[in-house]
This record gives structure tokens, sequence and C-alpha cells, in this order.
């Protein structure tokens, strides 16, 4: 068995994977970087396969009929064969320095006894002097094992996201992830969904994953935000009705949970108001009566906190205002 499996799903990336594999081989043979090519029609294929050629029992490149990011993500489990699981988008990269003690940090836990380690991750925004790095000290006991209970109230902007996460890969097996197709945003359910499951952590205080912001056609552009609304709604819903947080015993957990809810419903929520059109704002009132036919606990708590307040001032001066509060919180947190 490896010990961590990674997997990079690829659709049209022959510009940059290569930077993404190359990034990952100094893990040698404890890591297997499953090349997943998703359908591409480009080069991607081919550099996959070259790949694998070049390094056996390291690259595997698998092939497949395209399903988008999420199922890209799911053929990459199904063929994991390491005792820890990363996804490590494309156009991203690991960071050199850092690598090593990640695996260090896994090799003393190569009885599978952690749930999840947690990194930190960079924004690597194109352009930018400053790069924005996401981390979690302030939160989260820093190189020890703990459990939810020492946990410590995480900032606004400040989530646990793929990018930070290596999960066991048993317990994504077992937690019933099942990451929809042709959909955009799934990184959000596949971080959260196997946090009922989550019990043992360790956090890692390195700065180990570069994400890459800065192309046009990148999901996490704002515009093209806007466009695939109703693929970040599609995920929003599921995030809703797939985990009640409510059923989660541990109080910390469950708070942290509905944190990560009410960051999505609220992000949702701006930019439906955002894009200005009636259409998008009855999608915006539609979203929270699902919330509120789904789970009325859930909707009760997110409707009552500041931000579920904020997204619903009524009129354009009410859009005026919440508008300007998300391009504040970009400047702050580093987003786009």
């Amino acid at each position: 068995m490896k010990l961590l499996s990674i997997a990079i799903p690829c659709y049209q990336s022959q510009d940059y994977m290569a930077h993404a594999i190359e990034s990952l081989l100094p893990g040698g043979g404890e890591v297997e970087i499953l090349v997943v090519d998703d359908g591409s029609r480009d080069e991607t294929a081919r550099i996959a396969d070259d790949y694998e050629r070049r390094y056996p029992g390291i690259v595997r490149a698998i092939h497949k009929e395209n399903g988008g990011h999420g199922d890209a993500v799911m053929a990459g489990l199904r063929n994991a064969t390491g005792l820890y699981f990363k996804v490590v988008d494309s156009d991203d990269w690991a960071d050199a320095e850092a690598y090593p003690q990640v695996l260090s940090t896994l090799r003393s836990f190569a009885d599978g006894s952690i749930d999840m380690l947690i990194s930190n991750y960079i924004y690597d925004k194109a352009g930018a002097r400053h790069k924005h790095v996401m981390s979690y000290h302030h939160a989260l006991p820093r190189n020890r094992v703990f459990g939810w209970e020492e946990t410590r109230r995480f900032r606004k902007g400040q989530y646990i996201l793929m990018h930070s996460v290596i999960y066991r890969t048993q317990l994504l097996r077992s937690c019933g992830l099942d990451l929809p197709k042709h959909t955009f945003y799934v990184d959000e359910l596949y971080v959260y969904v196997p946090l009922k499951d989550v019990r043992r952590m360790y956090y890692l205080d390195v700065d180990f994953y570069h994400y890459f912001i800065g192309r046009e056609d990148q999901s996490v552009q704002e515009q093209v935000m806007i466009r695939r609304i109703d693929q970040a709604l599609r995920v929003n819903r599921l995030l809703v009705s797939q985990v009640d947080p409510y059923a989660v015993e541990d109080i910390h957990k469950r708070r942290y949970m509905l944190n990560f809810l009410e960051i999505v419903t609220t992000v949702s929520s701006v930019l439906l108001t955002k894009s200005g059109t009636e259409e998008n704002l009855q999608k915006k009132k539609e979203l929270w009566d699902y919330i509120r036919s789904t789970n009325p606990a859930v909707y009760r708590t997110l409707r009552r906190r500041l931000l579920g307040r904020l997204v619903h001032l009524p009129g354009k001066p009410g859009r005026v205002m919440i508008v300007g509060g998300y391009k504040l919180a970009q400047k702050i947190f580093g987003f786009n």
C-alpha cells in the first residue's frame, strides 16, 4: 500500500498540468500520482501517458469519458491504493519545502490513526505582489493529534477547503461521498460531507498548497461564477440536504459545519444579488425557501445571523450594501 494517493483531475490541461505533476514527483515511491484525464481533446491524455511511462509505479494515467471535476475526483478515489488521499488541481502545485514535512507527518501515522491532515494553502494570484496565506494556527492546535473539542472559533473567511485537507482514504469511501457529474464547485461537498465522520485530526502549520488564481476561464472567477450560478446553487442545496449539522453530536463540529454552510450560502446570495437580474433575485429567494423547507433548524440559524440578515436587506439600497460588503471582503481575504 502506498502512503499517499494524489489525484490530479485534468481537462484540457496540456498547458499547465506538467507543473502540478513535477511538483509532486519528489514524493518518490511512497506516493502515487493519479493523473485523471477527464475526456480531454487536447494533449492532456498524451502527457499523462508519457509521465506514466517515465515514472512507472509512481504516476498512473487514468482515462475516462468527460464527467466534470467531481467525477474525475471520484475516479481517482476509486483507483487509489494509498492510505491517505489528496486532490491537487491541474493548475495548482505543491510547495517544495513543505511537501517533505507533509510526507514525514503522514509517515508517523502509517497506522491510519488520523482521519484528516490539515495544512495551509497560498492564494497564488497572478500579478499580486502579496500572496495571501490561509492558515489555521488561531483555530487549531499545532503539531499534535486533536479532536473537535479542542478547536477554537474560525475567523470569517477562514475555512478548511479542499486545498487544505488530506483525508484517510477509507473514510472518504465509507462516508457516502458521491460528487455529481458535470457540476462545478463540488470541492465544497468534497470537504464538507466527510466531516461528519472525522474525529482525529492533525494540523501541520506549513504552506503546502499553491492555489493558482488568474486564468480568465477559471471557475472561481466572479463573472464565470455568475454565469454558472445554477451549478453553485445545486451544490449549495446538496450541502443542505446531504448532511444535517444538527444530527452531529459534537457541538464544536456542528458549529463549524453551520459556519461553513453560512459562508457558502452567503456567497451564493451575494452573487445572485450582484448580477442584478430579477431572475437571479428570484433564485435567491428560492434558495432560502429550499433551505427552510429542507432543514428548518438550519434555516433559522443562518437567517438570524449577521450575514443572513445582511443578504436580505431590502430594495436597491440593500443591494448596494450587500455588494459593497462583498467587495470589502474580497480585499481582506484575497479571493476573486
